[in-house]
């Protein structure tokens, strides 16, 4: 992360209102603690000398990391669950402050990458569509339970669903009784309006992917769309290479086995789980449709077929999502542009011109 030999190191445990400071002088080991207001933080750090400063990655840590660097400090963003286990006592401020500062000196922690502001809006329009995704299948699946206890069977997916439920609505004839019928009508309006905002929000995600580079380069991998692209380069940041490898980038997602053993002898587990969810669940279901595809096209050759061959279903799915996963960061990491050879059904990488 660039940070110097001999630079100091602060840890702040940062809050809504209250702020506590935790500092230990590199010369003298001299231990000094400080509680700040959120009016005071900015002034504070702007007037210390260029140092290293650790947060938990929390809510609004983003930001503050913003603030600080425009300073001249360094920041290192920890996320809370290495900082957890140097937690002396009881917990509260100022031991999470000692804590963050502990777990800043140990040798290769992992730290978050810190985010531009246009990076975390586009998270922010995953999350907000992901608002209105849920509320949407909500309001299906209770259209199709209430309207289902008059014998009203509606259609899977709710883009069929939606005129068969208007057509049930008006039907004069339908067991569906008159005074439930305008609140079914107004479901039916507010899915279609969840709709034309998930829209609205997908076309801002896809203005953004047209002129973000990196977007475009691992869109071309099989399995990879608008949202799994989008989502996965606001969430690296703008070096894919904090990560030493494709399976580190993997691991971070969650995508690999959990391992378990002593005395040399480890056993693989399912995967860890771990990480960003939103992103894995992306993947995996990437995967599922490359899948599909894969078993129209029947290539008996392919690595993918031989897989599905041999094991189950959502195992395959997961690999393939871990494949995924380390063809996405071989591409951003050493900017190479995705290249499938046809003649044998492999996938790889190649060097941009």
């Amino acid at each position: 992360m660039g940070f110097q030999l001999g630079q100091a190191t602060i840890a702040i445990d940062i809050a809504k209102r209250v702020f506590q400071v935790h500092k230990v002088d590199p010369d003298t080991g001299e231990v000094s603690r400080k509680k700040l207001g959120r009016h005071e933080v900015t002034e504070y750090f702007a007037q210390l000398k260029p140092c290293v400063i650790a947060m938990e990655a929390c809510g609004t840590a983003q930001h503050w990391a913003r603030v600080f660097r425009s300073h001249g400090h360094e920041v290192m963003l920890i996320s809370p669950q290495f900082v957890r286990a140097f937690v002396k006592t009881n917990k509260n401020d100022a031991a999470d402050a000692q804590a963050i500062w502990t777990a800043a000196q140990q040798p290769e922690m992992r730290t978050v990458a810190i985010k531009s502001a246009e990076q975390q809006s586009i998270l922010a329009l995953h999350t907000v569509r992901e608002r209105f995704k849920k509320a949407r299948t909500a309001a299906v699946n209770q259209l199709h339970g209430l309207m289902g206890e008059y014998g009203v069977e509606l259609p899977k997916g709710w883009r069929t669903m939606l005129p068969k439920a208007a057509e049930a609505l008006d039907d004069a004839t339908s067991a569906v009784p008159a005074i439930l019928r305008p609140q079914l009508r107004a479901q039916l309006d507010e899915i279609r309006a969840l709709t034309v905002k998930i829209d609205e929000v997908e076309a801002q995600l896809s203005g953004w992917q047209r002129k973000e580079e990196d977007c475009q380069r691992i869109a071309a991998i099989p399995g990879v769309g608008l949202l799994t692209a989008t989502a996965i380069v606001a969430t690296v940041g703008d070096d894919a290479k904090v990560f030493r490898s494709g399976r580190e980038f993997a691991a971070f997602l969650g995508l690999v086995p959990r391992q378990t053993g002593t005395g040399g002898k480890i056993k693989l587990l399912g995967i860890s789980k771990r990480g960003d969810v939103y992103i894995r669940t992306l993947l995996i279901h990437g995967a599922r449709s490359v899948m599909n595809w894969n078993e129209s096209k029947q290539d008996p050759e392919s690595w993918l077929s031989r897989m599905i061959e041999r094991r189950p279903h959502n195992v395959v799915a997961t690999a393939l999502a871990n494949k995924m996963a380390r063809q996405i960061w071989a591409l951003l990491a050493h900017k190479r542009i995705y290249e499938a050879n046809r003649s044998t059904g492999h996938a790889g990488v190649a060097e941009a011109e």
